[in-house]
């Protein structure tokens, strides 16, 4: 059987059986989802490798806890999330802002040379602009954002995924919508 064709509980109780082969087809199947999130928590920065990595490493130690009540995919966002949040706090307490870069690629996606874009006599500032905003919104804002809009998950996927009622997450996005629209709007 090809790798390709094992189920994700197959491949969980293979790597708690120390397969390392089931483990990597794992970080294979979701490295760059676990990458969009990060990035898009943090942006395209150097420290963003380090918590998709960590990710990982998070996920591997708690294998023997992880009980298949949600999915892979999903117990892998809410620590990739996790994960972010806490890089914020140290950042925060560093006081160092943390870019962020939503058009960023996800991490083994071909690497182009483009023209910079700003030189061009028809740039369009929107994403910067998106970018700047998203920074100003706090984070339990951002990753309803992240979460929601840029990663397509459901409002209920995303509201198990952040461990907060339904309600919660559809009040957050109510109010970041409100709030990136405000900060948008203004000259």
């Amino acid at each position: 059987m090809r790798k390709d064709d094992l189920t994700d509980e197959t491949l969980v109780e293979d790597a708690r059986d120390g397969k390392r082969d089931a483990f990597r087809t794992l970080v294979e199947r979701y490295k760059n989802s676990v990458a969009a999130i990060v990035i898009g928590m943090l942006g395209d920065i150097a420290e963003a490798e380090d918590v998709g990595q960590e990710t990982f490493i998070r996920f591997y130690r708690s294998l023997k806890d992880f009980r298949g009540e949600s999915s892979v995919g999903t117990y892998l966002s809410r620590i990739a999330i996790n994960a972010s949040l806490n890089e914020i706090k140290k950042r925060r307490r560093r006081s160092i802002f943390i870019p962020l870069n939503l058009d960023s690629k996800v991490k083994d996606a071909p690497d182009f040379e483009f023209a910079d874009p700003t030189a061009s006599a028809e740039y369009d500032d929107t994403n910067d602009r998106i970018r700047r905003a998203m920074n100003q919104l706090k984070p339990k804002f951002r990753s309803v954002i992240v979460l929601r809009l840029m990663e397509g998950y459901s409002t209920k996927e995303t509201a198990e995924i952040l461990q907060i009622p339904l309600g919660t997450v559809l009040s957050r996005l109510r109010r970041s919508q409100e709030k990136l629209k405000c900060i948008l709007d203004k000259p």
